[in-house]
């Protein structure tokens, strides 16, 4: 597993903002928005591709367009749903598959609890949407429902990560013979008592769309 955090002023920038209390939910969905536009930047960076054929005004050239099959980008749900358009925004034409992961509070296990993702993905890129990679129960539980549908390529794209959560995904995941990438704007000190991340921004869904469940 490659974790990738990505150092960038804006990207801090915008993280700051994200990690203050006082930051208002549509302020707060508005920065998510801008921020994974920025991750999604570099979590692209290995997207395939494909040559194409076009004539510009001037003559004839080969450029690229995205391959077939297309990539999937699967919001983890509730709070990866703030992550969709941001990135959207970059990869228009990419397919959306959805999967709803809840994670129990006492065990801190995940189970899934509804799913809208073709039966085959074989042959496919797929971009994991999880805003927190905390205790990584949610996160690994997700890629080995996607790679057990034949996903070949998988990269999740998280605001923040704890190191705890990154040793547990890299353990669950060491007999996986598919690439899987992680990017992020910020690995964080550790996580607390309850499973959040310090110094994180609190409850990523609550955050997003306040207190209703």
């Amino acid at each position: 597993m490659r974790t990738h955090v990505v150092d960038h002023p804006l990207v801090a920038h915008k993280l700051t903002t994200l990690r203050d209390v006082r930051t208002d939910s549509p302020t707060f969905r508005a920065l998510t928005d801008e921020l994974v536009t920025l991750l999604a930047y570099e979590a692209t960076r290995d997207v395939r591709v494909e040559a194409h054929d076009i004539e510009t005004p001037v003559s004839p050239t080969t450029g690229v367009t995205l391959a077939t099959p297309k990539p999937l980008v699967v919001p983890i749900l509730r709070a990866g749903l703030g992550m969709l358009d941001g990135m959207m925004r970059l990869l228009p034409t990419a397919e959306v598959g959805f999967l709803g992961m809840m994670r129990n509070e006492e065990t801190l296990e995940a189970s899934t609890y509804a799913e809208r993702l073709p039966e085959d993905l074989s042959g496919r890129q797929c971009y994991v949407l999880d805003p927190m990679l905390a205790t990584g129960g949610t996160l690994a539980a997700a890629i080995k429902f996607l790679t057990d549908r034949g996903a070949d390529d998988i990269t999740a794209i998280c605001l923040l990560a704890a190191p705890e959560g990154c040793q547990r995904l890299e353990d669950e995941l060491s007999g996986l013979d598919v690439p899987v990438t992680v990017v992020t704007a910020a690995m964080d000190e550790k996580l607390n008592e309850k499973g959040y991340i310090v110094p994180g921004l609190g409850d990523a869904g609550d955050r997003l769309y306040g207190l209703a469940h």
